[in-house]
């Protein structure tokens, strides 16, 4: 059995747990930490620390964070300090805590640990996951193999960033009906849909939740499910990316 500590950087809590990284389940009960106020590097990596020495952890860790990630480091800042930008986030982890430390965007940990536990398990072909949320995230998997750092809720769309348009933050402060939001998020996936074909599309993020209020209301050609594993996607998929390198 492979453990690995799966640790979550969001803008509002920082939790971690122990992963069996054959079952993806987690060992011990999650530990959260609020995220410090303005998310400095160094403040959110002594957090991670605390989070390694709550777990009494030695071995590899895997952590995901708000932003693109390439090679290590930081390209954007998403709800996080914007110093984070050109950080090496592994290289700054892995000083503070001791320990070898894997790092990648957020919506793509989510993304690995559907295909592999979710509701993606045993899905061939590109699956494409996007979390609704305060913004849109989004990962692709073709045949288990992750295209990082897609940020499609970036995308232009009907004159606007994806995540203006379809978000559940837009969606709360529009004050939407659940028949517009399908409808807008229903044109959103369309859009998606054709330009990349998937064999399934999951949704995930808080409004996975009451997905049967909107989803039987999007007609696509693509079948779309919500989101299985909901608050243990990032960790789970973090500690998978780990066990990877």
């Amino acid at each position: 059995m492979a453990q690995i500590l799966g640790i979550d950087i969001g803008g509002s809590g920082i939790k971690g747990a122990p992963v069996d990284t054959d079952s993806g389940d987690l060992l011990a009960e999650r530990h959260r930490i609020p995220t410090p106020q303005g998310a400095t590097p160094a403040a959110v990596a002594q957090v991670v620390r605390q989070l390694c020495e709550h777990f009494s952890w030695t071995g590899p860790v895997g952590c995901t964070f708000p932003a693109i990630i390439q090679h290590g480091v930081a390209l954007s800042a998403a709800n996080v300090d914007k110093g984070w930008i050109g950080t090496n986030v592994e290289e700054l982890l892995s000083k503070e805590t001791g320990l070898r430390v894997s790092v990648l965007n957020d919506a793509d940990a989510a993304g690995l640990a559907e295909v592999a536990f979710g509701a993606a398990r045993g899905q061939a072909g590109v699956v494409l996951l996007l979390t609704l949320g305060t913004g849109i995230g989004s990962a692709l998997v073709n045949d288990g193999v992750l295209v990082p750092n897609t940020e499609f809720g970036h995308m232009e769309f009907r004159g606007k960033e994806l995540e203006h348009y379809a978000s559940d933050r837009v969606r709360e402060e529009e004050d939407l009906s659940w028949e517009r939001f399908a409808k807008r998020l229903g044109r959103s996936l369309r859009y998606l849909e054709g330009l990349f074909s998937p064999d399934l599309i999951v949704l995930g993020g808080g409004v996975s939740k009451k997905s049967a209020e909107f989803l039987p209301l999007i007609e696509l050609r693509t079948p779309i499910v919500p989101a299985k594993l909901r608050n243990s996607a990032g960790i789970v998929g973090a500690a998978m990316h780990a066990g990877l390198r």
